[in-house]
């Protein structure tokens, strides 16, 4: 459980995330993400690294229940620190990242794989901002990285989910293979991006970072202050506590 670092093969690093049932991680398990990803991306004899995870579901966001077990605004100020740590370093990661994606990518996950330089996903994968239902706002950052601009917004105004071969046919997913066949094709796209030279990836992902049109990580930050607006006024408390599930209208 949590997060480990291996290499199954030589210039590739697997960043694995571990957190039953669903991967809905703790603030301390975003930060700890954060650094196996730096980590690995600044060690010298790695030139890809793939993240990915264990279980049903490749991320389910922040661990609600433990914001709900706690008092006061720090769990979210943690929540909200821990995420821009994570998101920031798959996206600040000195060499690619290619994010392996089975089941459930939601919340959170959408901000791993919008930072990330490639996706593969399984056939069973589905991706989603939920946000609206749990009473906090963020990450359409990243999803307007994966889908256009329209499909964003109504995506997130409905907390629907796409496919991962709906995101195929837009161009953000690389390849969609069966369950099964997840991991060898994530390492098969790392190890074709391995083989190209150490310096030269790197200057390559600097270069195209630095060309980007948004700022991700002030982008995502500007989002963050109305979330923590929403836990200020006490509809994020309502929300959440009824997964989105009261109607009753508010002003």
């Amino acid at each position: 459980m949590g997060v480990s670092t291996s290499v199954p093969e030589e210039g590739v690093a697997l960043v694995t995330v571990d957190f039953p049932p669903v991967n809905a991680l703790p603030v301390q398990g975003w930060y700890d993400l954060a650094a196996a990803v730096r980590a690995a991306g600044a060690d010298p004899k790695v030139r890809c690294v793939v993240l990915a995870a264990e279980g049903r579901g490749f991320n389910a966001g922040v661990d609600i229940k433990e914001m709900q077990r706690a008092e006061g605004h720090e769990p979210l100020i943690g929540a909200n620190r821990g995420c821009y740590e994570a998101f920031a370093a798959v996206y600040d990661c000195e060499v690619p990242v290619v994010a392996a994606v089975q089941g459930f990518c939601l919340g959170g996950g959408i901000g791993l794989v919008g930072n990330a330089d490639a996706i593969v996903a399984a056939d069973d994968a589905v991706f989603g901002l939920p946000e609206l239902d749990r009473g906090a706002l963020g990450a359409a950052t990243h999803l307007a990285r994966l889908v256009p601009q329209h499909l964003m917004r109504t995506l997130y105004y409905t907390s629907r989910t796409v496919t991962a071969e709906e995101l195929h046919r837009h161009g953000s997913v690389w390849q969609v293979v069966p369950r099964e066949g997840l991991t060898a094709a994530a390492l098969e796209l790392a190890r074709e991006i391995a083989a190209k030279d150490g310096y030269l990836i790197r200057l390559a992902k600097a270069a195209i970072n630095g060309i980007d049109p948004v700022d991700v990580r002030r982008s995502y930050r500007f989002e963050q202050g109305f979330t923590f607006e929403a836990n200020l006024s006490g509809v994020a408390d309502r929300v959440r506590d009824t997964f989105g599930t009261d109607k009753e209208k508010h002003s």
